[in-house]
This record gives structure tokens, C-alpha cells and sequence, in this order.
């Protein structure tokens, strides 16, 4: 099931949670707000409540501090809006989206070969 998108704020806690695997909210606090204040705080609880009322984040309350963390991965979750995106602007066509990336050079050597040995073994497989 496609979930929502984040907020920027949303995504810069995702973004530590699927660095670090798991942290606390003063852990997250620290990091997103190095002269942290009482606000920040809750700032933080607000964005980890969000996070997980959306299904984003899981809440380890197995510990005295509970313990966040991401229930999708960096790579789903960037997937779906991808899908979002094309599905917006392209009518879901992809090709724009990579023929832009490739004329753009935004897409390295290494990565194309990566997206070709992809489509090789799709192709070879049967699989449309």
C-alpha cells in the first residue's frame, strides 16, 4: 500500500532512523537540532507521533526509553514517490524521467551499467 509523502521535517528523522537502525528521540533531538531547547523536544515527539500514525515508524516501548524505528526502507519509500511522480507528470512513464537523468548526466557509468544488468536479467526472464 502506497503510503504518504513526508514533510521535510518527517523525512529528516527518516533519514537518521535509516541510518542508525534505531534511536531514541532525545538521540534524534541531538542530532536534528545540535543546541537543542524544551521546544525542540517536543517538536521531535510531535514528528516521531506523526511518523508513526502514518506507519512509518515503529515505537519499542520495551525500555524504560523507548526506542524508534523505520518500518519501510529508504528504498521503498523512495520507490512509491517515484511512482507518485511519474504517475503525475508522465502519465506513469518512466522513460522521461531516465532519458532527463541520463542527458542531465545525473546517472553515473556505474549506475547505468547497474540499470542495464537489471533490464538483461529482467528480460531473460520473461518478466515485462
Amino acid at each position: 500500500m502506497k503510503q504518504p509523502a513526508l514533510a521535510n521535517a518527517e523525512l529528516g528523522v527518516m533519514n537518521l532512523l535509516w541510518q542508525e537502525d534505531q534511536l531514541t528521540a532525545r538521540q534524534i533531538r541531538d542530532q536534528l537540532y545540535s543546541d537543542a531547547t524544551g521546544a525542540q523536544h517536543g517538536t521531535v515527539q510531535k514528528l516521531l507521533q506523526r511518523l508513526e500514525d502514518k506507519g512509518y515508524v515503529q515505537r519499542d516501548r520495551s525500555l524504560s526509553v523507548h526506542l524508534f524505528s523505520a518500518t519501510i526502507s529508504r528504498q521503498t519509500y523512495a520507490g512509491e514517490q517515484l511512482e507518485s511522480l511519474a504517475d503525475t507528470l508522465t502519465a506513469g512513464s518512466f522513460a522521461p524521467l531516465i532519458t532527463h537523468l541520463v542527458e542531465k548526466k545525473k546517472i553515473s557509468r556505474d549506475e547505468i551499467d547497474r540499470i542495464r544488468a537489471i533490464l538483461n536479467q529482467h528480460e531473460s526472464q520473461g518478466v515485462e
